[in-house]
Parts: C-alpha cells; sequence; structure tokens
C-alpha cells in the first residue's frame, strides 16, 4: 500500500504542475528519476531484467535513460520522426490544401443545415486520414468548410465544434499514437490499426455523429442563434489536383506492401518511398532540383520538430512509467482492481478515465497516452489480458480528452478564428464526445477479447 500511495502522490504532483503549465517533457522525467531514486533506496531493481546493471544504484537509473534514448530515437521514434517529417512535406507542397479544396466542394449542394453539418463531420473525419494535427485540421477546417457551414445557416458554435472534432477519434493507422498502441499491444501495425481499432473508431464516429446532429440543434435551438451569411474564401494553391492523393500514399503502401500483395515493408521505407514520389513529381513540376531540396528541408525540420516534442517526451514518459513500475505502483494498482472484481474491466475503466482526465486538463492528447501507455505490457501481463483490451479505450480516450479540453490548441485555435469563447466549444463537444468514449468502451469490452 506504500508503494500505491508514493506513486499516486508523485502521479498527483506531476499532473499538478503539467496542469500549470511546466514542460510535459520536464516533469515526467523529474518525476520518473524521482519514483526511481526512491525505489533504490527501498532496495528494488531499477533496471528491467534484460539489461545489465552498473554496480551502482545511481548509475542504474542513468543507465536506463541511456537505454530509452537509443531504443526510443532508433526504431519507435524514427518512425514517429519519418511520419511528421511527411506531414510537414506535404503541407509544403500543397497537397492538403487540394485535399481540402476537393472534398469542401460537394458540400455546398447539401440544403438541409444539419445534414450539411453531419456530411461536414464524416468528410472532416476522413481528412484525418491525411491530416493527423488536431490543430492543424481545425485551422484548416475553418478556413473551407466553416464558411460553408455557416452561410448555409450553421451557427457559430455548432460549425466550430464540428471543426473541433475529427482528430476526437483516431482513424489513421500511421498516426505516431496508433503506431506506439501497436506496438503496447504486441500486435502487427495493420492488424490493430484495420482490425482492432478501425471497426470501434467507425461505430463511434457515427454515434458521435447522431449526437452533433440533436445536440448542437438543442443548442441553437436553446440559444435562439440566429445565422449569419460568411463569404467562403477557397484556398489558393498551385499544386495539381492528383496531389490529394499524395497524403494517403502511405495508407496505400501499408496495406499494399503487407506480405500478402507486395513484399512486407517497414512503416518507415514505405513513407521514404512516398516521400521519394512526391519529391519526383515536384521536380517534374519545375524542373528545379534546389526548389525540391529546399522542400525536403522542410520534412527534415518536421523530423527535428518530432524528436524535441514527441520522441524525448517518450522518453520522459518511459523514465516515468518505469518508475512507478519499480516502486510497486502496478502490483498495488492491480491488487486495488481486482478487489473489486472484474480486474481487466476496472483497470480498463481507471486507465480511460485517467487518461481522459489527463488529457482535459493538459490539453494534450499526446502526453497522456504517452505517459500511461507504458504501463500497457505490464499490467496485461502481470492480469493475464489482452493489451490491446487497455490500449485501444486509453487511446481514443486522449485525443476524446483534448477534445474537450479549453486549453488544447485545437480548441483555442478553432474558437479564436470562429470569434467564440473556447468555452462555448467545450460545450459544444463535451456532449458527442461522452457518447464516443461511452461507445468506444462498450464496444471495446464486445469486440476486443480480454
Amino acid at each position: 500500500m506504500l508503494e500505491l500511495l508514493i506513486g499516486v502522490a508523485v502521479t498527483i504532483l506531476v499532473g499538478r504542475y503539467i496542469i500549470k503549465g511546466y514542460s510535459a517533457t520536464g516533469v515526467l522525467l523529474v518525476g520518473g528519476l524521482l519514483l526511481l531514486a526512491v525505489s533504490a533506496m527501498l532496495g528494488k531493481n531499477v533496471l528491467p531484467a534484460s539489461a545489465k546493471a552498473t554496480g551502482w544504484s545511481a548509475t542504474d537509473i542513468v543507465e536506463y535513460v541511456k537505454i530509452l534514448l537509443m531504443s526510443r530515437g532508433g526504431d519507435l521514434g524514427m518512425m514517429i520522426m519519418v511520419l511528421c517529417g511527411f506531414a510537414a512535406y506535404m503541407t509544403h507542397i500543397g497537397a492538403n490544401d487540394v485535399v481540402v479544396k476537393l472534398v469542401s466542394r460537394p458540400l455546398k449542394m447539401i440544403n438541409s443545415p444539419y445534414l450539411l453539418m453531419i456530411a461536414a463531420y464524416f468528410v472532416a473525419c476522413l481528412m484525418s486520414l491525411a491530416v493527423s494535427s488536431a490543430t492543424g485540421l481545425g485551422v484548416l477546417l475553418m478556413a473551407t468548410l466553416f464558411p460553408v457551414m455557416v452561410n448555409v445557416g450553421i451557427s457559430r458554435g455548432a460549425a466550430a465544434a464540428i471543426c473541433a472534432s475529427p482528430v476526437a477519434l483516431i482513424l489513421s493507422p500511421t498516426s505516431g499514437d496508433v503506431v506506439l498502441a501497436a506496438q503496447a499491444s504486441q500486435m502487427k501495425l495493420v492488424d490493430f490499426a484495420f482490425k482492432a481499432t478501425l471497426p470501434i473508431s467507425i461505430m463511434a464516429i457515427v454515434c458521435m455523429a447522431v449526437a452533433h446532429f440533436f445536440w448542437q440543434r438543442y443548442l441553437d435551438n436553446k440559444a435562439n442563434v440566429s445565422h449569419e451569411i460568411l463569404d467562403v474564401s477557397e484556398i489558393t494553391t498551385d499544386a495539381p489536383r492528383f496531389y490529394a492523393i499524395l497524403p494517403f500514399t502511405p495508407i496505400m503502401g501499408v496495406l499494399v506492401f503487407d506480405g500478402k500483395w507486395g513484399p512486407e515493408l517497414h512503416i518507415i521505407t514505405v513513407l521514404v518511398i512516398c516521400m521519394v514520389l512526391a519529391a519526383v513529381l515536384e521536380f517534374v513540376r519545375s524542373f528545379s532540383a534546389k526548389k525540391v531540396f529546399d522542400g525536403l528541408d522542410v520534412a527534415y525540420r518536421g523530423m527535428a520538430d518530432a524528436f524535441s516534442s514527441v520522441v524525448i517526451l517518450l522518453v520522459a514518459a518511459g523514465v516515468f512509467a518505469q518508475g512507478l513500475g519499480t516502486i510497486g505502483f502496478i502490483s498495488g494498482l492491480i491488487g486495488l482492481a481486482q478487489s473489486f472484481g472484474s480486474g481487466g474491466l476496472v483497470i480498463m475503466l481507471v486507465l480511460v478515465a485517467i487518461t481522459m482526465l489527463a488529457a482535459m486538463t493538459t490539453g494534450s492528447g499526446n502526453a497522456p497516452f504517452y505517459a500511461f501507455v507504458e504501463l500497457i505490457p505490464k499490467l496485461a501481463s502481470q492480469m493475464g489480458i489482452n493489451p490491446a483490451y487497455l490500449a485501444i479505450p486509453m487511446l481514443q480516450a486522449s485525443n476524446l480528452g483534448r477534445t474537450i479540453s479549453p486549453v488544447s490548441g485545437v480548441v483555442v485555435a478553432v474558437a479564436g478564428m470562429a470569434k467564440i469563447s473556447p468555452f462555448e466549444v467545450v460545450k459544444r463537444t463535451s456532449v458527442p464526445v461522452l457518447v464516443g468514449l461511452i461507445v468506444v468502451v462498450v464496444a471495446t469490452e464486445i469486440m476486443v477479447p480480454a
């Protein structure tokens, strides 16, 4: 019980300082080092069984940080960095803009305001396959679909809620979160993304769409919203229309090169092929090697940004998770859950609640998931349950929680562009998000074997 209390106390302190605006990476790292130091003083091993001890407990702690830097930076970290670099390159060459322009035009033909709203929501969810950044997609939608929706009579609040909602549920199999969750679930990426996660995501998206329809209409009627007309401003880009395919090529590559249709390629290999293809097309368009190389520099900077913002966060989260593990927090949590009966379900609900609350308070969908996803393999192994049973609802809860956080980047950006309060956006997204969370939990319980 003492170990559980220590773990809870440090976790609360970590959450408190993250909420106060401290760097999540720094706070998680310090919290993890503190837990490892306490574990060492209690005579516990701080290194995993597979690692060779240095002989001193103090240097064992630093040794574990080194182990994480090498493993996270070389394999998983590189995968995430290349994903982010590719996304940055797609934005630079205008491919994402072409996607937005093409999918926004058919929506103008729908007459019913709330049917348009739901159609726009589904289109925006599909666009999240190409634009995985919640804030980036929200801004793109505000620049295109938001004026269209307002023009046909949808209130600013309802339209803003639609623009803030698409990345509340993960669809893209190449998202860094999905890659990490698949690894924690000990499943192949394709199996985890398409067979385990995608059906649950689709069910939740449909239910959230229904919730949006009734909730936004209810709030509009309650507030007697007067609808105003805005001019639609088209995105200007000189990229050709077929560039709309480029952001989706990694998804196609993952499906094609799975060992059945073609050779089984690592996702990094697929991404490099896709980036080379895009660069070749850029050269054919401009016949300027200098322009192409300058464009690729954008991808490299995107990779560097991913290292500083995501990979180092993963290292810090790994240290924190190892600290919780060595202090005995996991075994204490398992014992507490099992005391309530149905340990697997209780643990899943506890992790979902913690992840959701952390995402709401920090405004980040990544940090809470990265912090707690490390616990999944250990919890699943010790309790004898399927790690995907824990990973899938945690993955979705982190993104759902971000969508109802008044301090998240996407909510703040959407609210600012819509000229309404972030709390108005949160109110508009709250019921659909809660519906989505319930569907995810219930569907996981039914569809994913524990």
